[in-house]
């Protein structure tokens, strides 16, 4: 069944969250297809944006998008107009009061649609699709994936019979329900014809119980970056001083040139005291 089922749809209510959260009786049908339809438009809307994917919420009288992207400088734009745009925009398509949030995802290699995407650009510009796989496993492996596995097929490379190819590294456990693996199937479409890429990546597995909304872990992620960037940051910065790296190296140097350690025989004294200074 592992290898039948959608991952993330075999996963929903085990450690996998929805990505609609709301609650509804009679519009339920309007509702659906209404989010169907936000997301089309953003997927669309901004291209180029990295989206990962679109989180919907729904109270009486407002709908939050919560949007996980890589590139959140792209979708924000300067001095948050672009973020306004897009929320004018989904306001006249739902006739409804629209909030937007956006969080960035720190590991983009770790997101099976980035990753996807990412694939499926460079088949478009015409690189070699063996050469970008490659390239998205070992980024993937790197940064901390237990495993990843890409199926491809279409007409691949323009030849005249279409064939599929698969290339694996690690392990993907498709069976294990508490292993977390995120799936997207992405389509690049060439002058030949649609090239369709499906990317599976396991994180690990998840032991107790896990927090199913979607934004909850993300949402927590993100304070405490924000906290790091005002403390954290700080003492950071402080460590690597103290454990003489960037910070205490930059110190030590400036002591030294003014005639301190190194000021007898170094750069310092010769400046200071004379070339035979040392």
């Amino acid at each position: 069944m592992g290898q039948k089922a959608n991952p993330i749809g075999n996963r929903l209510g085990i450690i996998r969250g929805w990505d609609s959260n709301w609650f509804a009786t009679k519009d339920y049908a309007a509702n659906v297809v209404e989010d169907e339809k936000i997301r089309q438009y953003l997927k669309a809307r901004i291209e180029k944006g990295g989206i990962a994917r679109s989180v919907i919420e729904r109270t009486l009288k407002r709908v939050t998008v919560t949007i996980h992207t890589a590139r959140p400088g792209i979708i924000i734009g300067k001095g948050g107009q672009e973020v306004d745009r897009i929320r004018e925009e989904l306001r006249k398509l739902t006739d409804k009061d629209i909030q937007i949030n956006i969080v960035e995802i720190r590991k983009p290699e770790l997101d099976a649609n980035i990753v996807g995407e990412t694939i499926a650009k460079q088949i478009e510009s015409r690189i070699n699709y063996r050469r970008a796989i490659k390239m998205a496993i070992q980024s993937t492996i790197r940064v901390g994936g237990e495993g990843i596995k890409i199926l491809i097929s279409g007409r691949l490379n323009g030849a005249e019979i279409a064939r599929r190819e698969q290339f694996k590294h690690g392990r993907t456990p498709l069976h294990t329900f508490r292993t977390d693996i995120d799936y997207a199937l992405v389509e690049a479409q060439t002058v030949y014809g649609k090239i369709g890429i499906k990317v599976f990546i396991c994180k690990g597995e998840v032991y107790g119980k896990r927090d199913l909304n979607p934004n909850a872990g993300m949402a927590k992620k993100e304070t405490r970056a924000g906290e790091g960037g005002g403390e954290g940051g700080g003492e950071n910065r402080g460590n690597r001083g103290g454990r003489d790296n960037r910070g205490g190296r930059g110190g030590n140097r400036d002591n030294n040139r003014g005639g301190g350690n190194r000021g007898g025989q170094g750069r310092g004294g010769n400046k200071g005291g004379g070339k035979n200074a040392g």
